[in-house]
């Protein structure tokens, strides 16, 4: 017996976009990956309202032999071509004799500050993986330098540096009788010491929290297989830990020392608008230079040139570990 199967064939429905296959779903798609752009113009418009147009507008500025007599109208001071950078880094003269005491000491102290956070946020990183009861309560603790906002941080500190009966003092001459008599902490040489500490303690909150997260990606067995095979804590430090958080420290050493290298709240809040001479970062060496002799095209040729160091420090950092990274990795 032959058994006859008939094919019922459905009918073929139009495309309501009268495109032939599936092109009629271009345009969704289209849209979906449009979205994300979409979510993140505003931000980029908020970029370029906050920074950069201020960036251009800074360079312009650097070229322009811009006074107090032109605040008005800026756009009508006088061109002044490359005279704001001669005179910025005419190092003989009292102008760049200054800005370059001040780029040592902001180097100084951008190297101790952190390599200081650097190596008080690991050491507390490390410390806090092992499980101990309060662990959770301390690790919250020393998150609070870091969680304060700035100004509160600093004028506290200032109360603490004061010199008759500020904190430091009373704990360092009256107690521990370590000084012959009180110091003077926000004036001076010993002003540098200040701002490292305020500088310290406010930021090695953030290194540790990096490298805690760092070492959350390292398996527990590469620690037991070591301590099987008879390596100590510092053996298991030099060999496992410091190198699988090379990428973590790369990128953390290099936001610190952006972050330091400009930072302007803490000196300023901590000791006015002029800083001593032992603690003139370059920072304040700027805005002393635009805002207090009213030389903003000097001033704007300082910041550049600052973006242009700064720029190129990040360039050869950033060579230099990308290759280290692929001698590794090789």
């Amino acid at each position: 017996m032959t058994t006859t199967t008939t094919a019922v064939q459905e009918p073929v429905r139009a495309n309501p976009s009268g495109t032939a296959g599936g092109s009629g779903r271009r345009p969704g798609r289209i849209r979906r990956i449009g979205l994300p752009y979409l979510l993140l113009l505003p931000a980029l418009l908020l970029e370029l309202l906050v920074h950069l147009i201020p960036m251009v507008i800074g360079v312009v500025m650097s070229f322009k032999e811009l006074t107090q007599f032109y605040i008005r109208d800026w756009t009508t001071a006088p061109w002044a071509a490359f005279d704001n950078y001669k005179t910025s880094v005419e190092f003989n003269a009292p102008v760049g004799k200054a800005l370059l005491h001040s780029f040592f000491v902001t180097v100084s102290f951008t190297l101790l500050s952190v390599g200081l956070c650097w190596l008080i946020g690991t050491a507390a990183a490390v410390f806090m993986q092992d499980t101990f009861r309060g662990r959770g309560l301390l690790r919250a603790l020393f998150l609070v330098p870091y969680a304060l906002p700035v100004y509160a941080a600093v004028i506290t500190w200032v109360f603490m540096f004061q010199h008759d009966n500020g904190l430091v003092n009373h704990v360092l001459h009256d107690q521990l009788h370590l000084t012959d008599k009180p110091s003077f902490w926000l004036i001076g040489d010993n002003s540098f010491y200040a701002l490292l500490t305020v500088s310290v303690w406010k930021g090695w909150p953030f290194a540790f929290l990096i490298v805690m997260a760092g070492l959350q990606n390292i398996p527990r067995e590469l620690y037991e297989a070591a301590a099987l095979d008879g390596a100590g804590m510092w053996q298991q430090i030099r060999r496992i830990t410091l190198p699988s958080l090379r990428p973590v420290n790369q990128v953390l050493v290099l936001v610190l020392f952006l972050w330091t290298f400009n930072d302007f709240n803490t000196p300023y809040v901590l000791f006015g608008k002029s800083a001593p001479e032992a603690a003139d970062l370059i920072s304040v060496h700027i805005y002393q230079a635009s805002f207090v002799t009213w030389n903003f095209g000097t001033g704007s040729a300082m910041s550049v040139l600052l973006l242009l160091f700064l720029l190129v420090v990040t360039g050869v950092y950033l060579v230099f570990t990308s290759r280290g990274r692929r001698t590794a990795d090789v």
